[in-house]
């Protein structure tokens, strides 16, 4: 069996259509496109999307991966002000959402929960079932950005500090947040 471990920039010979949930996952059994049945094995966390390749070292196969059709709900926004109020609601609940941009307004896509459709409507959209490839925004933090301890002076000040690793914000998933300091961190003075 093909086993498909990590992304690759060579053209693909065959795909595999994945929904959001299974492109989350970072080990997967698939039916690619010529009906043969393979594995996706990925290092924990990371992603996969529309577009992404991945290759079987042994055999040197390229699949790559499409975003399958899915239920959504598409939350239609004929407004800029509108479009920026239902996301911003969105975003406020933590969920996975596409924003599509346009001219006067946009459409925001979000997996199905009735609660949220009924939260946009009543902000002013118009909502209905769709089905289509789900690919929502990456998140503000999700970009692999990644904070080192350091040393640095500040130019003009004759100060030196060190940070260490309780210092900088960690992502556990839900957004950034400071480690609480333990009581022998507290400086007295």
């Amino acid at each position: 069996m093909k086993i498909f471990t990590q992304k690759t920039n060579n053209p693909a010979s065959l795909s595999v259509a994945l929904s959001y949930d299974e492109r989350k996952r970072s080990r997967l059994k698939i039916m690619l496109s010529n009906g043969d049945e393979a594995g996706i094995v990925l290092a924990r966390g990371e992603h996969l999307h529309h577009g992404d390749k991945l290759i079987d070292k042994e055999t040197g196969i390229v699949v790559e991966i499409q975003s399958a059709p899915e239920a959504l709900i598409e939350a239609l926004a004929n407004t800029p002000i509108l479009f920026a109020r239902a996301a911003y609601h969105l975003g406020n609940r933590h969920i996975p959402v596409q924003i599509i941009p346009e001219p006067q307004g946009g459409r925001l896509l979000f997996q199905t929960d009735h609660v949220l459709a009924d939260m946009v409507k009543g902000l002013g959209c118009e909502v209905t079932q769709t089905m289509e490839g789900f690919e929502p925004e990456h998140g503000a933090y999700s970009g692999g950005h990644h904070h080192h301890g350091h040393d640095h002076e500040h130019e003009g000040d004759d100060h030196h500090h060190h940070h260490d690793d309780q210092d900088h914000l960690h992502d556990p998933g839900h957004g950034p947040h400071r480690s609480v300091p333990k009581i022998h961190q507290f400086n007295s003075q």
